[in-house]
């Protein structure tokens, strides 16, 4: 049985399907030294971790520790997505937070911070969420009677009001909206970025499209229109993200091949290059394999050749909860595993060029 990324986090297992062993073509996987992007990071998962919400802080959900982001850095990440539930923040729908899981999202801020790691914050919660209405019983979408609009831009103007302290930290909009048109989530966007800057924030705010956010599916998913992004700051990037197995979904550690990467996210980089618009690739995965190192070497090698459009990247994910046999584990922790080194070396900008057969 191999844990998934959405599945752990949803408080459940399922198993991947197993591939063949594939034959390694030759090819050139390269890497300029040191780097040009400003973000090279992980998401370090365990605030949005468990199906019950709000949940019991500890045995549902934990929030990263002083050691998890001393990890991090040792291996050579300068910034950290920090996943968290809409529901814990605010069992609301409104701008009244809860003080204590406020004080433990701050207090966790505060320590990537002492370990020179730059937070993006993630609200991790797929463009929905539950309402105590009806027990958190139910899953209601940004828009729907019981979810109105009003509800997250609110949301979000109480958080960018609460980052102050912090000015460096990047705010993210949504975690993978689905379940919704191009067209709706981009005034629900538009509206957020207008009540951030209303209060006074000049962060960096990151907004995805639709469809789980996929470089690879942008144009067929009807996210063109997110061209239409209104910040009064111009101070936002577009976040995609890309996984390498067959069909995107970042549920199995085989990789297409070591160039599907590049292939998967050019249409979208050529549509941000004639946009004018900046882009962040939030998450991307590979087995902790010869093939997958190659192909996460070749992908970010892409990010890397077009460092215009591109400020950063974080792969998935670090987190102490995640079990031993977690197919994307980067563990800081000396248990070592070539997904993990190659990350490192990558963060790092010393993954050299190389020929993989």
């Amino acid at each position: 049985m191999k844990l998934t990324r959405r599945d752990f986090a949803r408080g459940g297992i399922t198993s991947a399907a197993s591939v063949g062993m594939l034959r390694l073509p030759a090819f050139a996987a390269c890497v300029p030294s040191g780097s040009r992007l400003a973000l090279r990071g992980v998401s370090l998962a365990g605030a949005e971790f468990g199906e019950r919400v709000p949940g019991e802080y500890g045995k549902d959900y934990i929030y990263p520790s002083a050691s998890d982001m001393g990890a991090v850095a040792r291996l050579g990440f300068n910034s950290v997505r920090l996943p968290f539930r809409w529901e814990r923040l605010a069992p609301e729908p409104s701008d009244n937070f809860n003080g204590k899981e406020w004080r433990r999202l701050s207090a966790t801020i505060d320590l990537a911070e002492h370990a020179g790691l730059r937070v993006i914050l993630d609200v991790h919660n797929y463009a929905g969420r539950k309402v105590p209405a009806d027990g958190f019983s139910a899953e209601y979408k940004i828009g729907s009677p019981q979810l109105p609009v009003a509800a997250f831009v609110d949301f979000c103007g109480a958080l960018a009001a609460r980052c102050d302290a912090w000015p460096t930290l990047i705010l993210g909009l949504m975690n993978e909206p689905f379940g919704i048109t191009p067209k709706a989530w981009l005034g629900i966007a538009n509206g957020a970025i207008a009540r951030i800057r209303s209060v006074g924030s000049q962060h960096l705010i990151l907004v995805p499209g639709i469809a789980y956010t996929g470089a690879h599916s942008w144009h067929t998913s009807g996210n063109d229109v997110m061209g239409g992004i209104i910040d009064p700051r111009d101070n936002f990037a577009i976040e995609v993200h890309q996984y390498l197995d067959a069909d995107a979904s970042g549920t199995r550690p085989d990789v297409v091949s070591a160039t599907i990467g590049p292939e998967r996210i050019e249409a979208f980089q050529k549509w941000a290059r004639r946009s004018g618009l900046r882009a962040y690739l939030g998450e991307f995965a590979a087995g902790s394999d010869a093939f997958g190192r190659s192909a996460l070497i070749n992908l970010v090698a892409e990010l890397e050749r077009n460092s215009d459009v591109w400020i950063g990247w974080a792969a998935w994910a670090a987190g102490s909860w995640w079990p031993s046999d977690y197919i994307f584990r980067i563990d800081g922790t000396g248990a070592s595993n070539l997904y993990t080194q190659t990350l490192s070396e990558l963060a790092r900008g010393t993954a050299n060029c190389e020929t993989s057969r």
